[in-house]
């Protein structure tokens, strides 16, 4: 942090310069201590740099410099830009109403809005560390695989994401990242105590692996999509957690029938992370996915269990199956919460069921 911190009467014009990769997590950052400057965009500020608006100097977030920004103050909402541009109020009621920035990406539901170039465009000029904007529809096929269109920017759909702590390289065009999970991704890895047992069924790119490993859990990851393996080992390396880390390209039947033996003498685990939402559907006259998890679980152990329930089932319909699974291998369930993470599609939301398995 440099001690170089312009004062006075044009403070609520500072800048805090940082490099492009370092945006979103200094934003969270600046956003939790109060500073950061919501009425001002984002800009670049030479060739690897962006400058972040702050009402003052930040006391918690590391910066290359603090600088005054020239200029009136830069359109705020999307709103402002698009009419800028000349839409019309019915126009501007079918834009986006939300968006993320993942890294260098934004990623967002165009719905039915007109002229989605025009509103890629936009989001460049609001996100200065972004230089692309996906266009994302849904998630599908065995490998949960985005269907995304570049709709601005330099198309670059590989990127590197930062969050508490945590970095996430992905390919946004061929692996799934929902930024609706943020909290649940840092409340994983506040949950382990260190030393647990960890299986993380459906690793994908590591989203709950990777705090929970960072928080010194010993995890085995499995995954079957060989792209979303592909950046699972390199997160794993690229947070330097493989020494806790045991990843597995397979199918979690296959690793769970062929027994833990990554952890000896002791092939059963403190914790199960279940993050498909598919995985407890009921297979035949039990449950391919639940059976053999709680199986694996040492007794005592917790179960994190995420589905995609319709509204009026939850949090009825995940716990039943928790609990019926359960039964048939002579096992009580006793549930420590339930909790609505989001909104999944109309009428359905992405619920998780934390319960302990005697």
């Amino acid at each position: 942090m440099t001690d170089d911190r312009p004062t006075g009467v044009d403070g609520d014009r500072l800048a805090v310069v940082v490099a492009k990769p370092r945006a979103q997590d200094v934003i969270d950052t600046l956003q939790e201590g109060g500073v950061y400057d919501a009425d001002r965009s984002v800009t670049e500020h030479g060739e690897d740099a962006i400058a972040i608006p702050v009402t003052a100097p930040p006391e918690t977030a590391s910066y290359r410099e603090v600088v005054r920004q020239v200029g009136e103050p830069r359109l705020r909402t999307l709103e402002d830009h698009l009419r800028e541009r000349g839409w019309s109020d019915g126009e501007i009621d079918a834009a986006p109403g939300s968006w993320a920035v993942i890294g260098s990406v934004v990623l967002v539901e165009m719905g039915d809005a007109p002229r989605p170039g025009e509103v890629g465009d936009a989001l460049l000029t609001m996100h200065g560390e972004a230089d692309t904007v996906l266009a994302r529809g849904g998630i599908s096929g065995t490998h949960r695989e985005p269907d995304v269109e570049v709709v601005a920017g330099e198309g670059d759909t590989r990127t590197v994401h930062r969050e508490h702590g945590i970095e996430y390289g992905l390919d946004l065009s061929a692996v799934m990242f929902s930024p609706g999970n943020k909290a649940e991704r840092a409340r994983m890895g506040e949950t382990v105590d260190a030393d647990d047992r960890v299986l993380d069924m459906f690793a994908g790119i590591g989203y709950f692996t990777l705090p929970m490993a960072d928080a010194g859990a010993d995890v085995i990851a499995v995954e079957h999509n060989p792209t979303a393996f592909e950046f699972l080992v390199e997160n794993a390396v690229r947070n330097g957690v493989t020494d806790r880390v045991q990843a597995y390209r397979a199918d979690n039947r296959d690793v769970l029938e062929g027994g833990l033996d990554a952890f000896g003498d002791a092939p059963t685990v403190d914790r199960i992370v279940m993050g498909y939402y598919d995985a407890t559907e009921p297979d035949g006259d039990g449950y391919a996915y639940l059976d053999p998890a709680i199986a694996a679980l040492e007794p005592g152990g917790t179960m994190h269990v995420h589905e995609a329930t319709p509204e009026r089932l939850a949090f009825d319909r995940p716990i039943e199956r928790i609990e019926d699974a359960a039964d048939a291998q002579g096992r009580t369930v006793e549930v420590l919460e339930a909790r609505r993470v989001k909104g999944y599609s109309e009428g359905v939301a992405h619920v998780v069921v934390d319960a302990r398995v005697e």
